[in-house]
């Protein structure tokens, strides 16, 4: 980073810091995101780290023990292109095969991978990425900026169907085709020179407007780096950068990893990453209901999840630790609103104002978690502003309905696939019980996991879990922008793609949130969705594991692990 970028943007964060507009942490996380070292920003602040100055991504363990298989209980899925990835647990299997430009820890901060580091403009605009130098794949290329921009240039192509296209960064990279697709939506393609490969191991990118969560989105787990000659599925052909590749797969069994020690074409592999201890990884398939069972019996060592219902039994499991984060996870329980009855404002808002948000939260997560606000926000995120405390108004909601012209009652089905845990399931129940007090009869139609993201964002009135997404801004571009691809609610406003495409750009603070407090008033007014939760993250794992911790997102970073 030149000096004067870092007097212009990480001068004025280390302002805020001082005047106490920005706690030390949020100081943090803003530094390394304009590409500051978590060290660095570390000794800034004062805050410290445990994570030592450098490059690498996770520190060596002179304790670890080599050798040995771990055991991983979580449902066992397809691997077939990584930037069309829906599910973590995709992502979970392949991490340990294909890596990622950065990746964000334990920590829930950002820290370089495939990328040693990065290089903002003034204007937040172009953003310059230093391409790790001896990375080696596993037919014995080794990784260059070419590598990297094949597959940003993939991604940006609508035609692929990748939920990156939704990402600040890769929209920011794209341009409208003035193409419609079959259903009517904008087509986008790769906006010339936009990705611009500066030499063998410099990558630059070339924005269309201000972005400041580049290094992050390049951490989201559709973005893993495939090789150039990649051809879907990836488990026909699974040449990756990491230490281990993939053996066997049987959607719905087993998913066995094994440490690679020779490229394809004869030569001894090395890792880029440092020492790397086990020797195979094997992900056993067992549904959320079944793996603190599956670990108490010796069955695993590692699982994916516990969820709420099975926090009492993994308590009492000895030999093993629960491992707890905070995390914006939640479950939205939303509407698309293009399609009848939910067209029509008020039915939302009357189905909004029926529900007890408070009510749900002390219902299924008595001991965690937080109120949800029908915004998608989490308090959390660094940009998050708290907006007046949602009211059940239960009058209220029959005046809207008989205004709608549903005065004798309305009829409604949510569809929802337990993909998290049954608490969900508990979540569209108890909705159900509060909506039937205004006269609306909610069906509830369940089911099975993979069946359910098959047409999750198809129902037209869903419940859906959504992952961590360490900035507020993320998760709305993802999720709330115009046409993007996982927008399951259809909703459109341009003032709010205005003002999400303004914070975007924003490293200060108040700035930031100024403009996130009226994108959360839009959503929240726009009465698209109930969602009722954030909910902390529990996972577990045998004493013997070692390396491991729970990440918000629920990324399994599994190459420092070690069985002891």
């Amino acid at each position: 980073m030149s000096a004067t970028t870092e007097h212009l943007l990480v001068g004025k964060l280390r302002e805020q810091l001082a005047s106490g507009k920005i706690e030390r942490r949020e100081f943090m996380r803003l530094a390394v995101l304009l590409g500051v070292s978590i060290a660095t920003a570390g000794s800034v602040s004062g805050a410290g780290s445990v994570w030592t100055e450098g490059t690498l991504p996770f520190a060596d363990d002179p304790n670890a023990r080599k050798g040995g298989t771990l055991r991983v209980g979580q449902a066992v899925a397809k691997m077939e292109d990584p930037a069309t990835y829906s599910w973590n647990e995709m992502a979970n299997q392949t991490r340990a095969v294909l890596e990622y430009m950065t990746v964000v820890g334990q920590d829930n901060m950002v820290r370089p991978m495939l990328v040693e580091s990065w290089e903002p403009s003034e204007d937040l605009k172009q953003w310059t990425l230093h391409v790790r130098k001896g990375v080696m794949w596993h037919n014995g290329d080794e990784l260059s900026a070419d590598h990297l921009a094949f597959n940003i240039q993939r991604w940006t192509d609508s035609a692929l169907g990748s939920s990156n296209t939704g990402l600040s960064t890769f929209g920011a990279l794209a341009e409208d085709t003035g193409v419609k697709n079959a259903k009517g939506k904008p087509t986008f393609r790769p906006r010339k020179g936009a990705v611009e490969v500066v030499d063998r191991y410099t990558l630059r990118l070339n924005l269309s407007k201000p972005v400041l969560s580049v290094a992050q989105d390049c951490a989201e787990y559709p973005t893993a780096i495939v090789h150039p000659s990649f051809k879907p599925p990836l488990s026909g052909n699974p040449i990756g950068t990491g230490p281990f590749t993939l053996a066997e797969l049987k959607v719905g069994d087993r998913c066995i990893l094994k440490r690679v020690t020779k490229t394809s074409d004869g030569r001894d592999f090395k890792y880029w990453g440092g020492d790397v201890y086990l020797d195979e990884i094997h992900f056993f398939n067992f549904e959320h209901e079944n793996q603190v069972t599956a670990l108490a019996s010796g069955s695993v060592d590692l699982i994916y999840e516990i969820s709420v219902e099975e926090l009492q039994l993994a308590r009492s499991v000895a030999d093993a630790r629960i491992l707890s984060v905070p995390s914006a996870q939640t479950l939205c329980c939303r509407m698309q609103v293009d399609k009848k009855p939910f067209d029509d404002i008020r039915v939302r808002k009357a189905i909004v104002k029926a529900a007890d948000n408070t009510a749900i939260l002390d219902l299924v997560f008595p001991d965690g978690g937080a109120v949800g606000e029908n915004h998608h926000v989490a308090p959390i995120h660094p940009e998050y502003v708290e907006l007046k405390k949602l009211t059940r108004d239960v009058d209220g909601a029959k005046e809207l309905l008989v205004e709608a012209g549903y005065g004798s009652g309305l009829d409604l089905t949510i569809t929802v696939g337990n993909t998290d845990g049954p608490w969900h399931q508990t979540i569209c129940e108890a909705l159900r019980d509060q909506l039937k007090e205004v006269g609306i009869n909610l069906a509830i139609n369940v089911l099975p996991t993979q069946k359910f993201w098959e047409i999750w964002d198809k129902a037209d009135f869903g419940a859906t879990s959504w992952a961590h997404r360490p900035l507020g801004t993320m998760v709305l571009s993802q999720a709330y922008r115009s046409g993007v691809p996982w927008n399951e609610t259809h909703f459109s406003d341009p003032e709010f793609d205005a003002v999400l495409a303004e914070a975007e750009g924003l490293a200060d603070v108040d700035k930031r949130k100024e403009k996130m407090k009226r994108l959360e008033k839009i959503l929240q007014d726009a009465a698209i969705m109930v969602q009722p939760i954030w909910r902390p993250v529990y996972t577990m794992a045998l004493n013997k594991v070692h390396g491991y911790g729970a990440q918000p997102a629920r990324a399994m970073l599994l190459t420092k692990v070690w069985i002891g």
